[in-house]
């Protein structure tokens, strides 16, 4: 018989040989941190037919104030997952847990459960005629805007920015002519917003009015004209703006802007 002393969540387990029959955790598991780590460690030192035994107090059967000497139900579930073979024995408040021939599958992906509505996503898109000039858009609500919109659900910044051009202008765009240059971050009435900053590299055909309930008209604007805009321009048009133009607009309000490389 050999004894190693050793801290299994801190320390390596390398004299640990490969091959043990019996797994004892007795009493200790609970204060374990790192379960699933540790526990997966020790399995992968199991031979063929060899046990984990884990003997853990049952937070039912403790006093509140002792919870943390326990494992619940859900924790239990989660400690047995990954074995094909569990066998349970209760003793007076405490679980014996027999856990042989450990199993992996890939891991699997899921959701919490819908969401509440929290923030707003959309994406204004930059492009340039052969003069070098911008499109932007006059709205029915007054000022100047980008192509862009909302991105429907499972849609990326850049597919949205291609539909959206699409639809509002008539333009058409290939999904490889659609650079993401950054994710802009700032809010309206209390709600998130997300804007992507993305430039339009390649497009055919001519600006036309798709949506007349919300643009009057498309318009080639100089670059240098952006400043003095009479109409003045929607804030994450123009935040997407100073994105490509940096230094452009000035005092622009405040936005967090993550670039992407």
């Amino acid at each position: 018989m050999r004894f190693v002393r050793c801290d299994i969540e801190s320390d390596a387990l390398d004299e640990l040989h490969a091959g043990y029959d019996l797994i004892t955790l007795r009493l200790s598991l609970a204060f374990v941190r790192d379960r699933t780590r540790v526990l997966n460690r020790l399995r992968e030192r199991l031979r063929p037919g060899g046990a984990l035994v884990v003997i853990t107090p049952v937070a039912d059967s403790v006093p509140d104030d002792r919870r943390e000497i326990a494992l619940d139900e859900v924790e239990i579930a989660l400690l047995t997952a990954g074995w094909r073979t569990v066998e349970r024995r209760d003793a007076q408040g405490l679980a014996v847990l027999v856990l042989r021939t450990p199993v992996s599958w890939p891991v699997a992906y899921g959701n919490k459960g819908r969401p509440s509505p929290h923030a707003l996503s959309g994406a204004g898109v930059v492009v340039t005629d052969a003069g070098g000039r911008v499109l932007l858009g006059h709205s029915v609500r007054g000022g100047w805007e980008l192509p862009g919109g909302k991105n429907d659900a499972d849609e990326s910044f850049t597919e949205a920015a291609v539909r959206e051009l699409a639809e509002e202008t008539g333009l058409r765009a290939e999904l490889g002519d659609a650079r993401l240059l950054a994710i802009l971050m700032d809010s309206t009435h209390g709600i998130p917003r997300l804007t992507a900053a993305v430039r339009g590299t390649a497009f055919t055909g001519e600006p036309v009015v798709r949506e007349p309930h919300l643009i009057r008209r498309w318009e080639w604007h100089e670059i240098n004209d952006l400043p003095a805009l009479a109409s003045g321009l929607f804030t994450p048009s123009a935040q997407v703006l100073d994105t490509v133009w940096p230094g452009l607009l000035p005092d622009l309000p405040p936005v967090h802007r993550h670039p992407v490389a």
